[in-house]
């Protein structure tokens, strides 16, 4: 059965391409954060240990929430790393920085992930697809308010 939501099929998959970035930059910021707890040292252990724990838990609903909005209209979902890695504009981290530069990274994947977010609300709204739109508007949200949060720590 052909879906039938008010949105034309060519801009559901122009939106799907938008949200399919955004769920590669949510999925290389989950990683990349979720190492972040796992190897952070420092004065700042214990809070940075626990911070990093609630965000990457974050990060992984919303990855969930992002794919499940693809799939609602009607286009597969990426969902290897092979394909996250052409998609994503967030920079992978090979190895294990001090502290204060793991924030910093994490300022940057979140403003990175903003910008994404940003350019599928317009490509949403351009679509007429308010569903989106709401959905990426809360997305965009968090990650300015997380990027705020972690950018505070450097000053």
């Amino acid at each position: 059965m052909a879906l039938n939501i008010g949105i034309p099929k060519k801009d559901r998959e122009q939106v799907a391409r938008h949200l399919s970035k955004l769920l590669a930059d949510t999925y290389s910021l989950y990683l990349k954060t979720h190492s972040f707890h796992w190897n952070v040292t420092g004065p700042q252990f214990n809070s940075l240990h626990a911070m990093f724990e609630t965000q990457y838990n974050e990060l992984w609903l919303a990855a969930d929430e992002v794919a499940e909005r693809i799939r609602t209209l009607d286009v597969f979902a990426p969902g290897s790393y092979s394909q996250f890695a052409k998609l994503s504009s967030v920079k992978e981290e090979p190895g294990v920085p001090e502290w204060k530069e793991m924030v910093a990274q994490l300022v940057e994947g979140h403003e990175i992930a903003a910008a994404t977010a940003r350019d599928t609300i317009k490509a949403a709204d351009k679509a007429g697809d308010e569903g989106t739109a709401d959905m990426v508007t809360g997305r965009l949200k968090e990650h300015e308010k997380t990027a705020w949060m972690l950018r505070s720590l450097l000053k």
